[in-house]
């Protein structure tokens, strides 16, 4: 009788040692990232914002063409293209049996759909220029669809894979800016303004099935909040930290940091139509006075990489531009002088809610007191920025990072917030655009390049580096960051 309670005892000690071991080895399957900044909507064929994509690009909605963690094109709702020999006409076979995230069916006349929206008298895309030189759309059938365009685009399956170029569905486009209808892995469950946005796998996905069942995006604006969100384990990780405290996670076992490149190009962005902003000369005098390795040591603790034109260093079109206007106090001095301005002058210097952006306006500040301009710097929220400076032009100098890829051709538009109107650098983008001979392309780029440079445009300060902290058993997250967006589709947890 004692045997037989002692064999029932240690049986049952034997099946809830294997349920806690089960229970122990089950892997978890939802992820909470921190993010800096909250999306003004979540429509991304709506605004220009990088917030927006990071949360929806390739997560809730898909192109016909998508960019990988390296800068490739691949396939996407488009399971192959081909291209006729004059290069102008492009036909797409679309994936079969793909839904959207409210069971609709998605086809030919979806894709239809969305590129007559953007070319729309009344577009509200933010980035139209990209598909202005698509001349037709065609429907074939359901599953294949036809773009001819007018001239000969270069970058054109990339510009099909950027996120002002998800597949919308008629039936749910005006409402995608709060409730976010589209065709990716990840379906919109919630978003509690000011707080977090929720997304959830979507389970008929016509692609490769996820690891994630759930996704949640944390809106969290300074570092220190983060960092002890990530020390309490309120947040999985995030892919873009502050890198002034990147030690606190580098040697710890429960987290691994990854450093990689992005697109950004931070820059002194600099109203080109407001005097005395619209003299070469003083544009050129800020160029002297800003010493960009100060810059980039007290603003990213040594992680950006110098640039001296609006191009990302690791583009085989790159060329070093950095020596144009070195660090000279009294070149800068002279050329206020030449400008008529001997003795300065005074501007507004207005900062969004991110780390480098307001540590480099001190660092500026500082620098450009010691030739006579004075700063007053002026914090603004991100949503007020994106409405003061980007859209109504209502600035002096700003900073921030450009985080589109190849998007030095914004120069080339006269009402982009820069205001920088050039006529001959116009119909170099244009010949830039049309042209597909790789050769070609580079030799155009580096003239590019060097014309911004010279006329000082901007100030062209450093490279963001991306910086992410995860959860040491995360895997799967892009360490570079090609185009704008967190793309979850391969991340899982591991043992």
């Amino acid at each position: 009788m004692r045997m037989n309670r002692t064999i029932k005892a240690l049986g049952l000690a034997l099946v809830l040692t294997t349920a806690a071991g089960g229970l122990a080895l089950a892997q978890p399957t939802e992820v909470r990232i921190g993010v800096a900044l909250e999306p003004p909507a979540l429509d991304p064929t709506a605004g220009a914002a990088e917030a927006i994509d990071i949360v929806v690009y390739q997560n809730i909605f898909e192109g016909l063409t998508r960019v990988d963690q390296n800068g490739a094109v691949q396939p996407g709702l488009a399971e192959s293209w081909t291209i006729s020999e004059d290069s102008l006409t492009y036909t797409f076979k679309l994936h079969d049996g793909v839904t959207f995230h409210d069971g609709s069916t998605f086809d030919a006349e979806d894709v239809k759909f969305t590129f007559d929206r953007i070319l729309a008298e009344d577009s509200v895309s933010a980035h139209k220029e990209f598909y202005e030189p698509i001349d037709s759309v065609t429907v074939i059938d359901p599953l294949t669809i036809e773009l001819k365009l007018s001239r000969v685009v270069g970058n054109f399956l990339f510009d099909l894979g950027r996120g002002d170029a998800v597949i919308v569905a008629p039936e749910s486009a005006d409402n995608n800016a709060n409730e976010p209808i589209g065709t990716g892995p990840f379906a919109f469950l919630q978003w509690d303004k000011g707080s977090r946005v929720v997304l959830e796998a979507y389970g008929p996905y016509w692609g490769e099935p996820v690891s994630l069942t759930k996704a949640t995006y944390v809106f969290i604006g300074d570092t220190a909040t983060m960092i002890n969100a990530l020390l309490a384990g309120d947040i999985d990780g995030t892919n873009n930290f502050g890198q002034e405290a990147l030690e606190v996670f580098e040697a710890n076992p429960q987290f691994q940091v990854l450093v990689g490149t992005t697109e950004g190009e931070t820059i002194l962005s600099t109203n080109n139509t407001k005097p005395p902003f619209d003299n070469i000369k003083v544009r050129q005098a800020m160029a002297h006075a800003l010493d960009r390795q100060a810059i980039i040591d007290g603003a990213t603790y040594g992680y950006g990489v110098p640039i001296g034109s609006h191009f990302a260093p690791h583009n085989p079109y790159y060329v070093d531009l950095t020596g144009t206007y070195p660090h000279d106090v009294d070149a800068a001095k002279a050329l206020l002088a030449e400008a008529g301005l001997p003795d300065g002058f005074s501007a507004t210097l207005k900062m969004p809610p991110l780390a480098y952006a307001r540590l480099s306006g001190q660092i500026i500040a500082s620098q450009f007191a010691e030739v006579g301009i004075k700063l007053e710097l002026i914090n603004v929220e991100w949503a007020q920025w994106l409405e003061d400076v980007y859209a109504n032009k209502d600035y002096d100098l700003t900073i921030v990072s450009h985080v589109e890829p190849f998007d030095i051709g914004n120069y080339a538009n006269p009402d982009y917030y820069f205001g920088y109107d050039n006529p001959e650098f116009q119909a170099l983008i244009e010949t830039l655009n049309g042209t597909t001979d790789d050769a070609k392309r580079k030799e155009l780029a580096v003239q590019a390049q060097t014309i911004l440079a010279n006329d000082a445009v901007n100030g062209y300060l450093f490279e963001l580096a991306q910086t992410g902290v995860w959860n040491a058993k995360l895997t799967g997250m892009w360490q570079n960051s090609p185009i704008e967006g967190l793309v979850l589709r391969d991340i899982k947890w591991v043992e």
